[in-house]
């Protein structure tokens, strides 16, 4: 389950797969994703797939994190990142070992308090959480030299846009249940610019707070 062969197979699944930046495999492969899954799931931890977190939420495949995050820092490496669904906090700790802070987000009390307890296990003393609703991201920080968001939103949130810095980018799924693409958006002077990346599938951006 938390064996060195098992995160290895992994981070060669991901490199068949296309990704291609070796700091961002490093860090997939020292990260020990077993402690961020509920313990029923654990023996599954190093499969590339989405599981199971409990509130109807899912920790992400390992490919779509490496992806998200590989096309995050296309441009370089941000210094302040703002993350949109903290979940278990798996994304989180792989963002904190590239950027200086990360401010992550998450409006189900439990798993915001799950997520803690595991940076907090993991020592990732750069990273800030809040229980809050990610719909509205996290203004008292921003601007942010990128954000990432880890649900759906129908539509692109220009709340979340004007919290970025002009030529900063956003990755985000967007879309319903029948069809959702992962797009990066980079902000302009004027408004933003999109790129299609590829077809998610990822749970939908929910507003309110579950304080349970």
């Amino acid at each position: 389950m938390t064996s060195d062969r098992a995160r290895l197979r992994l981070v060669e699944q991901l490199q068949t797969q296309g990704i291609k930046n070796q700091r961002i495999l490093n860090i997939i492969n020292h990260i020990p994703r077993h402690i961020f899954i509920e313990e029923a799931m654990r023996t599954h931890s190093y499969d590339n797939k989405p599981l199971p977190i409990g509130y109807n939420q899912t920790i992400s495949q390992p490919y779509i994190v490496a992806r998200m995050t590989e096309v995050l820092i296309e441009e370089g490496i941000p210094s302040h990142v703002l993350e949109v669904g903290t979940g278990s906090g798996y994304q989180t700790a792989v963002l904190s070992q590239l950027v200086d802070r990360v401010y992550s987000v998450e409006r189900i009390l439990g798993l915001h308090q799950f997520a803690q307890a595991r940076i907090k296990e993991l020592e990732l003393t750069n990273t800030r959480l809040y229980h809050t609703d990610g719909i509205m991201g996290l203004p008292n920080y921003a601007p942010y030299d990128g954000i990432i968001v880890t649900a759906a939103p129908q539509g692109i949130p220009l709340e979340l846009i004007e919290q970025l810095k002009i030529g900063a980018a956003m990755i985000l799924p967007v879309g319903d249940e029948s069809e959702q693409i992962l797009i990066k958006i980079i902000k302009t002077a004027t408004g933003y610019n999109k790129k299609f990346i590829e077809k998610v599938k990822f749970v939908p951006l929910l507003s309110g707070l579950l304080n349970s």
